[in-house]
């Protein structure tokens, strides 16, 4: 699972728009944007799993807290490699 933060963070590191993330989920940018801003916890199942599946399909990893840190994103190595 990921959250709110993340969800921004992922479309920051790919560098895309609410609206390119709209696109990719075949979402509404109202609804890309309710997600940012009051959580996905507040969105469908459905909702969140189309987003997540956007994400990991354009190569990003949701990372969950450890020892070492809090959550974070990152791009699999496979996503940046020739």
């Amino acid at each position: 699972m990921f959250n709110e933060a993340q969800m921004r963070a992922a479309r920051a590191l790919l560098g895309l728009s609410q609206g390119d993330l709209a696109a990719r989920t075949a979402l509404s940018l109202p609804t890309i944007k309710r997600m940012e801003t009051l959580g996905i916890d507040r969105s469908t199942a459905a909702n969140v799993e189309a987003v997540k599946r956007a994400f990991e399909a354009a190569g990003v990893e949701f990372l969950a807290a450890d020892a070492s840190g809090g959550v974070g994103v990152r791009l699999r190595r496979d996503a940046f490699e020739g």
